[in-house]
């Protein structure tokens, strides 16, 4: 089978499944691909290729799959069943990772350790736990050393996971959308602009920020209504402080899983990798609001000082508010109200270990990488963390650096204990916690269900590139 026939086979396969679930609305635009769970299995096609496409309106070059960007939507709910036919169409070395799913981390999962060559076909296949929580995760590769570039490139997709929230009235009748965020430094031929050394040091950021492929695309809100909105931080480094002028955002869930009770927010930080949601009430003047990304300083401001350069790459934009979609105000609907209550969400009981991770910069006497954890950059060959399945941790994690580094922990989820010594609330499920410079944070984490090898690490991709990660193995008693 060549790359032409796998995708006119990929495409027919979304459409069946589009098709087959219209009664189901789609949170994304209608013109984008979607695979939907059927009878409790979800079959598709993924192709990572390079794509001529549009972006924000302008033809660019990109890394995509399926030649989408974003990717397709993977809806499922607990207890399915993915079947993924994966065709490697780079030419690179890459994989799947399903970020914010608690699956195997091993075999045909989600196997970071996996590499798929350029032009070989894999397969990934795994079912959802029955009691798996209902919200946003992503899909994106993982293959140590080009996962910035990739994702940078266009590589990225959402997840949902459908059940939980969904059912509750108040939420069941908001209108929904879903926000996929990346940015882009493009050169004037359209393709993605490499990063100078310094940059790739710092992480990667692209003046063009982009909505679901779009450039300030627009969302409807019924006068009176709720509109709910999903956002997913799909960028490799940028980190967003998301507003909406004249609007609080009501907190709902984060990192795909719900909190026990609304929280109003004047304004949401989301670091790479983060999910968050939020509800949205219509009950200002019927109009049209911008959702504003303001200025964010993850500790590059001051070591870039007069540098700030008009190349595409963390140019002047980066200290400018900016406005990356609009909400309009749509057709007048029965006041609805914000719901009170959400899901319960029980605390983790004592930990049995505490363990200490130190997040600094320096160099790696083996291999040279200028990111380290507990002094070390990344080895493949070394586990750096061993763990009993069923135990319960925490983690006291400090940046040493002068820059954010947000920290992803696969497989398992955490809940966020204090922030410099001060308890964290509200109560959350979290996967990325998000650590400014010299900031200390405790996680506490249950190792539930699977044992094997994974990862943890800085979710700025380039520095998860350079060093920032370590390997966990957790092992049956």
């Amino acid at each position: 089978m060549n790359r032409r026939q796998f995708l006119a086979l990929s495409t027919t396969a979304i459409g069946a499944a589009g098709l087959s679930q219209c009664a189901r609305r789609s949170p994304m635009a209608s013109t984008a691909q979607r695979f939907v769970s059927q009878a409790g299995v979800l079959t598709a096609d993924l192709v990572a290729q390079s794509s001529r496409l549009s972006l924000a309106g302008q033809p660019a070059t990109l890394l995509s799959y399926n030649a989408q960007v974003p990717g397709p939507l993977l809806e499922i709910a607990p207890g399915d069943t993915l079947q993924l036919r994966f065709h490697n169409a780079l030419s690179q070395p890459t994989n799947l990772h399903f970020h914010g799913l608690h699956i195997p981390p091993t075999g045909n999962a989600d196997n970071v350790f996996r590499h798929v060559p350029p032009g070989e076909t894999a397969t990934y296949e795994f079912t959802l736990p029955i009691d798996h929580p209902a919200g946003l995760a992503w899909y994106h590769p993982h293959v140590h050393g080009v996962v910035a570039e990739q994702v940078f490139g266009g590589l990225a997709a959402p997840i949902l996971v459908r059940g939980g929230l969904d059912e509750l009235p108040e939420i069941k009748a908001a209108a929904e959308a879903l926000l996929v965020l990346q940015d882009f430094a493009l050169n004037r031929r359209g393709q993605i602009q490499p990063p100078s050394p310094m940059f790739q040091r710092w992480g990667r950021q692209g003046e063009l920020i982009t909505v679901n492929g779009q450039s300030q695309p627009r969302f409807r809100l019924p006068t009176g209504g709720l509109l709910r909105l999903r956002l997913l931080n799909a960028s490799a480094s940028r980190i967003y402080r998301l507003a909406l002028n004249q609007h609080l955002l009501h907190l709902i869930a984060t990192d795909g899983s719900p909190l026990a009770a609304p929280v109003a927010l004047e304004e949401l930080i989301l670091a790479p990798g983060e999910r968050a949601e939020v509800l949205i009430q219509g009950d200002r003047q019927p109009s049209e609001y911008a959702l504003m990304n303001l200025p964010y300083d993850r500790g590059i401001m001051d070591m870039m000082g007069g540098m700030m350069g008009g190349d595409g790459m963390m140019g002047g934009r980066l200290a400018q508010p900016q406005a990356i979609a609009h909400i309009e105000y749509g057709d007048r609907v029965e006041p609805q109200p914000l719901p009170q209550q959400l899901l319960a969400l029980d605390p983790l009981p004592q930990p049995s270990i505490k363990r200490e991770f130190v997040l600094d910069h320096g160099i790696d006497h083996h291999t040279g990488a200028p990111f380290l954890i507990n002094g070390r950059a990344f080895a493949p060959e070394r586990v750096d963390t061993p763990v009993q399945l069923g135990s319960v941790e925490d983690w006291h994690i400090i940046n040493r650096a002068g820059m954010d580094h947000p920290f992803h922990l696969h497989t398992n989820r955490f809940q966020v204990i204090s922030r410099n010594g001060q308890p964290v609330t509200p109560l959350a499920w979290k996967d990325v916690v998000a650590i400014k410079a010299y900031e200390e944070v405790v996680i506490r984490v249950r190792f539930a269900d699977y044992a094997g090898k994974t990862v943890y690490h800085c979710h700025i991709l380039d520095h998860e590139d350079q060093g920032m990660m370590g390997i966990i193995e957790m092992q049956s008693v």
